[in-house]
């Protein structure tokens, strides 16, 4: 079951992966625009805050499972 607090972490979570891809392409653009076209800057923006929301889920997850398993092997 859901909490309200688990939701609210999840979602902060996702706002803050979403700022992250956002600016990490608003830099790429801005130090190389030849590269990075600015009219797909939005879609790259999007696609990178998925890519960083997907790496922070696999880092949670691993560091619950490796924290898991501390956690009984030390009682």
């Amino acid at each position: 079951m859901w909490t309200r607090q688990t939701v609210l972490r999840e979602w902060v979570i996702f706002a803050l992966s979403l700022g992250l891809g956002g600016h990490l392409v608003l830099a790429i653009v801005l130090h190389a625009p030849d590269r990075w076209p600015w009219h797909r800057a939005g879609a790259y923006a999007l696609l990178s805050g998925l890519a960083v929301y997907v790496m922070a889920q696999v880092v949670r997850s691993l560091w619950w499972s490796i924290r898991g398993r501390r956690g009984t092997s030390s009682e």
